[in-house]
């Protein structure tokens, strides 16, 4: 995405915001004449946010430089940006000064991280990198999530999964909450990376494949992004699970968060996370992480048996 680009984005942003509010919203008359446009007329968020109607139409359209923090502000408020959007809004207007280098397509990870995966046992985990690439995991995870070393390196996506394999439809058991979670993390990473190519072929693909994604996209999902919770699942051998999740940005610039899924001890899903490892204990001497890039890294290591009896195609 280049400056051009960035900047269509920014108004795309604040017009599928101010179309969401209605005059009554934020305490503004409404004198029941048609509008033409859902939502807010441009002059009313402008008198909101305390700028010039043309100002503010010159944001939208693309041509704003240089907009003041103050000014950033006092739209957010004007929108009703929670903290997410608002600071989706700011990366969105900052300007661009500098050409980075283009990102490797295959992502590295450290043997030590490897090595600490394999080392939670009892705890399903994966390690997610840009455009929310799945580049490694162990054992349990694949047990859990589904054999990634099954899929080619460049499917090994959670977009790309939730939206084009039909077994997430029976994985998760809210599938249109996990669907817009995922959207928003892949648009927050576009507002703050948008110098990634490959991005853009990702979303042009999900865009022709899936209707969903193609709605979600164009309404500018953004969703608090949660770094902890509990995921429900339905598992095609162990049933229903509720798994707690932490969410653990690896803190040198690389953009990878390690996921880790736990149950609390005693729990059914306790339970059922022991009988998935006693089906997908590594053989004796293979490595039970897994490594992908987005175009061709090394393939699973081979010798594992990741999926219990009859799992299916199972994948997240």
């Amino acid at each position: 995405m280049d400056q051009r680009d960035q900047r269509a984005e920014l108004g795309e942003f604040l017009r599928s915001r101010r179309a969401r509010l209605r005059p009554e919203d934020v305490g503004l008359p409404d004198y029941g004449r048609h509008r033409r446009v859902p939502g807010l007329r441009r002059e009313e968020l402008a008198q909101l946010a305390g700028v010039s109607v043309a100002y503010y139409t010159r944001l939208e359209q693309g041509h704003g430089q240089n907009v003041s923090a103050e000014v950033l502000d006092s739209i957010a408020r004007a929108l009703r940006l929670d903290g997410t959007e608002s600071a989706h809004l700011t990366h969105l207007a900052s300007p661009r000064t500098r050409m980075r280098r283009p990102y490797a397509r295959t992502e590295q990870v450290r043997p030590e991280l490897r090595a600490l995966m394999d080392a939670m046992e009892g705890v399903p985990a994966y390690l997610v990198g840009r455009r929310l690439d799945v580049i490694a995991w162990n054992g349990l995870g694949a047990a859990v999530f589904g054999d990634f070393g099954a899929l080619p390196p460049q499917e090994r996506n959670l977009v790309r999964q939730v939206f084009l394999d039909e077994a997430m439809g029976e994985l998760y058991r809210d599938w249109e909450c996990r669907a817009c979670q995922v959207v928003s993390n892949l648009r927050i990473y576009a507002g703050r990376h948008a110098e990634d190519e490959q991005l853009s072929a990702l979303v042009g693909e999900l865009s022709v494949k899936s209707q969903r994604f193609r709605e979600l996209w164009a309404a500018h999902t953004l969703a608090d992004n949660k770094t902890r919770g509990v995921m429900e699942l339905r598992h095609p051998v162990v049933g229903e699970l509720d798994l707690a999740f932490e969410t653990l940005a690896l803190p040198d610039g690389s953009a990878q968060s390690l996921v880790a899924f736990h149950a609390p001890p005693g729990s059914p899903s306790a339970d059922a996370l022991r009988l998935l490892a006693s089906w997908s204990a590594p053989a004796a001497g293979s490595a039970s992480s897994g490594s992908s890039g987005s175009s061709g890294a090394s393939e699973q290591p081979a010798g594992r048996a990741t999926k219990p009896p009859g799992s299916g195609p199972v994948r997240a």
